[in-house]
């Protein structure tokens, strides 16, 4: 299918949003090379970034797909670009943590590293003027991010199915995965799909054999080489699964 860029819509930190001319329940993502932290307060970039990450979720998206999720994935367009179905975005960040690391070992004092029995999943109200607070299931019933416990079941059973199917991914890459964040939205007809994206930006992933981070941490901590990772990291799931899929 032809399609075609139209009005302008939204800018975040990551993407362009826009129109597709003639097609309402579709719209058109352009990936940025600009990368943020701790809500954007530090910022930085680097050239290509964009177009790597855009071919990440690509790639993972279309792995997803594959194995019975449905993601809003429509159409890869070009190494930035792509066109998605237009979600009503869930207000909630889907968090699903296997190892402890980052701000929740540091909240319960327990050191970064430790596996956890099963995985455990989180919801952060999605609000960057209050930087995303944690909020439990009742919260998430209280200010409506759902409209029902079986809403809030239906986002936990699918954030476990993803968790299981890319521990898998990045396994075969050599790669832990160690936490991530998923965003879900309902289409015009009310079906629950994964949007936004997987990528380094969303992920923490670890090398298996070295124990090197190879994801934002890089970017929060001051290690270095963000970009000389970002690029391992697809370089990885292009020689492993590009084929395949």
């Amino acid at each position: 299918m032809d399609y075609q860029k139209g009005e302008f819509l939204y800018e975040g930190k990551a993407k362009r949003i826009f129109r597709v001319t003639n097609q309402s329940e579709l719209v058109w993502l352009e990936y940025k090379d600009s990368l943020t932290a701790f809500n954007a307060l530090k910022k930085g970039s680097f050239e290509g970034k964009g177009s790597l990450n855009c071919r990440m979720t690509t790639l993972i998206f279309k792995y997803l797909e594959k194995h019975g999720v449905q993601t809003h994935l429509q159409a890869s367009l070009s190494d930035s670009e792509m066109v998605c179905r237009k979600l009503t975005i869930i207000p909630a960040e889907v968090v699903v943590r296997n190892i402890l690391a980052g701000s929740t070992a540091k909240k319960f004092g327990i050191e970064e590293g430790r596996p956890l029995a099963q995985p455990l999943v989180e919801f952060y109200y999605k609000n960057d003027e209050l930087a995303d607070p944690f909020m439990s299931d009742d919260q998430a019933l209280m200010m409506k991010v759902v409209s029902r416990q079986e809403e809030l079941d239906e986002l936990k059973s699918s954030a476990l199915k993803i968790d299981q199917l890319l521990t898998e991914f990045f396994a075969a890459l050599d790669i832990q995965l160690v936490d991530f964040k998923l965003e879900f939205g309902r289409t015009s007809d009310g079906r629950l799909q994964l949007g936004d994206e997987i990528t380094p930006d969303s992920c923490r992933l670890w090398d298996m054999k070295t124990g090197e981070k190879m994801d934002k941490d890089r970017f929060r901590r001051d290690l270095g080489n963000v970009e000389e990772y970002y690029q391992e990291v697809h370089r990885r799931m292009q020689n492993r699964w590009e084929k395949e899929i």
